[in-house]
Order: C-alpha cells, then sequence, then structure tokens
C-alpha cells in the first residue's frame, strides 16, 4: 500500500508539471507496472527497452515502426529503464523516467534529456541531482543501486550532515565527497538584502563542493549524485552551471529550477530528531521552530521583487565573471580542455 500512496503521489506531481519546450521526448510514471514514452513529434521508430543509455542483445523490443504520440509501455516501478527508439535511418534517442519513483525521497531526478541550443542532447543516467535522503527505504535503495553510481557529492553544511547523514555511498559503494563548512553563513547571506539575490556567494562558499562535481562528471566514473537538504537552492545552482556549459537555454534551466517547488517531499529530508539532543544546531532550531505543518510548507523559489532566485544568481554570474564559462575557469580551476570534456561526456 505504501508503495502505491508514493508512486500515485509521483504521478500526481508529474502530471502538474507541464513538458518543457525543449524536452520534445519524455517518460511519464502511469502507475507501479508502466510507463508512457511521449513524443512532440512522432516519427516511425522501433522502441527497446533497456536497462542502461546503451542499445545492446540484452534488450528488449517494445515495438516497430511505431509512430504514436503517447504509448504506453510495461515498467516496474522498482526497474530503472531507459527506452531507446531507433528511427528508419538508424538514428537514435534515448529517454528515461526524470523523477525517479522514490518512497522516501525527495526532488530526486535525472538531469538528463534536454535539448541543447545547438541540437545536442544531455545525456541520461550520467548525473542525479536530489534533496537530502536520510529516510530512503530498502526498496529505494534497490532502485537507487541500479544506477552504477559512482560518486555522491553532498553539497551540505556539517550541520546538516551532523542531523541527516548520507548513507547512498555505503549502501552502493560509491566515493563520498563533502566539505566542512558552517551552514552560519550561508544562512546569514540568504536572509541579507531583504531576500533579494540570496545566492550571490553562493558559488564562493561551495567552491570545494562545485570543483569536487565537476572533476566527477570529468572523471567518468559511474554515475554522479549530488545534493542538498531540500535538492533546490545549491542543488538549483550546481544544475544551473551544468546545464549553462552544455548549451541548455536559460528559460528551460530556470523552469527545470521551478520543478523543484513540485516535486519536493520535505516530510524525507529531515529525519525525527529532538531539538534538546543538538542545542548548538542552527538548522535543527529552525527545524523545530517551524513546527510540523510549517516544515510541509514548500515556499515558491522567488525574490519578494518577484523574481526567480536562480534568474537574479545568472544576472549576478554574468556580471561579476563573466558567465558560467569564465567563472568555472577563473574559480574552479576548469582548463578549456576541461570544458569540451564535459561536453563531450554529457552530451548525446
Amino acid at each position: 500500500m505504501r508503495r502505491k500512496i508514493a508512486l500515485t503521489t509521483i504521478a500526481l506531481l508529474l502530471s502538474a508539471a507541464p513538458a518543457l519546450a525543449n524536452e520534445p521526448l519524455r517518460i511519464e510514471r502511469v502507475d507501479a507496472a508502466n510507463v508512457a514514452l511521449v513524443r512532440d513529434n512522432p516519427a516511425p521508430a522501433a522502441i527497446w527497452l533497456s536497462a542502461d543509455p546503451v542499445r545492446d542483445a540484452g534488450d528488449m523490443l517494445v515495438a516497430e515502426g511505431n509512430a504514436a504520440a503517447r504509448h504506453v509501455i510495461p515498467s516496474a516501478a522498482s526497474q530503472r529503464h531507459y527506452v531507446i527508439l531507433v528511427g528508419a535511418d538508424g538514428s537514435e534517442q534515448v529517454v528515461a523516467e526524470r523523477v525517479l519513483p522514490l518512497e522516501q525521497g525527495s526532488n530526486f531526478r535525472d538531469i538528463g534529456g534536454y535539448v541543447t541550443r545547438d541540437g545536442h542532447t544531455v545525456r541520461w543516467g550520467k548525473a542525479f541531482r536530489s534533496g537530502a535522503m536520510p529516510l530512503l527505504s530498502d526498496s529505494d535503495y534497490a532502485l537507487l543501486g541500479q544506477l552504477e553510481i559512482g560518486a555522491v557529492v553532498d553539497l551540505r553544511s556539517l550541520e546538516e550532515r551532523e542531523v541527516a547523514a548520507d548513507l547512498l555511498d555505503d549502501r552502493t559503494g560509491a566515493l563520498f565527497l563533502s566539505n566542512d563548512y558552517s551552514l552560519v553563513p550561508l544562512m546569514a547571506g540568504v536572509s541579507a538584502n531583504g531576500g533579494e539575490n540570496m545566492y550571490a556567494g553562493m558559488e564562493r562558499l561551495l567552491k570545494p563542493q562545485f570543483r569536487a562535481l565537476f572533476n566527477r562528471l570529468l572523471a567518468g566514473e559511474g554515475a554522479v549524485v549530488y545534493h542538498c537538504s531540500a535538492g533546490q537552492d545549491r542543488t538549483g545552482i550546481a544544475t544551473a552551471l551544468i546545464y549553462d556549459l552544455l548549451g541548455v537555454d536559460r528559460e528551460t534551466i530556470l523552469a527545470d529550477y521551478h520543478m523543484s517547488t513540485a516535486l519536493r517531499r520535505p516530510q524525507f529530508e529531515m529525519p525525527p530528531l529532538d531539538p534538546a539532543d543538538y542545542p548548538n544546531n542552527p538548522i535543527v532550531q529552525i527545524y523545530a521552530a517551524r513546527g510540523a505543518e510549517g516544515r510541509s510548507v514548500v515556499e515558491p523559489l522567488y525574490a519578494p521583487s518577484g523574481e526567480a532566485h536562480l534568474a537574479q544568481f545568472f544576472t549576478y554570474l554574468d556580471a561579476t565573471y563573466g558567465g558560467t564559462e569564465s567563472y568555472l575557469r577563473q574559480e574552479l580551476g576548469l582548463t578549456d580542455a576541461d570544458l569540451a570534456a564535459l561536453r563531450a561526456a554529457m552530451l548525446q
């Protein structure tokens, strides 16, 4: 019953999220046993179901010459599947579920699938973003164990990690990467200027984590999972940097960023705790002060002025560094060869 409720919740969340203009090919979860392949511009193609993004002898042919705009495919929620379309000319397209159907996860999604300005597609199965994961079920770990995770990059502070430790690396054998910093200066920056430009400066505070993330993407040693607590702010900045480098247009980046408002499940981002056990931990005190009802509220990602926090960050990034590529060179030490290698690795 719990699994059915979790999948129903995700299906409702996804139905509320509009398809993006640069996502012409997508997978939507129908129920625990089926997904739907949705195409904006369908053309006759063979449809294959695969356990990975590469078509090989172990894959299953689902349909031949299919030109339906929507085609339902048997795919259990307990299995990570990729759908591969092979056109009449032999060209291949890959697509997968963006949001993983976890029982007790929050905002866990594949960053693949968006089409860039020059017509490439961000590869599926390379990088996954998420909120905190302290309450994953055994079924969740079984599903995530199929992702071939090579590294988990934790963007959170010492205080957050103290009360909601990651276990995904232990359960999968992945390399775990984090950096010790306090939440206090980050919170001070967020609250400054009346909530305007609240991401300004995070690109410096999180340099070690962002460097680790890009280095793991460059290493190509399995999929990379990166996350913060809600999977929307620090994780949103990291995702925006990746997409902007790869050539995804900023309108799409912003639309993807705002999907976090619907996809978060705050009840699974923090374990039950007694604030008395953590008298010097500011995140615990904030968490306790909100009360159960307040902790379940997800605030839209807009500044008081009405502009998206990420849109303000892009303006700040452009003005301060001359754009994402310049930031990656100046602050993270990435070379032109590194940037080219990242594009080659992350784009289909």
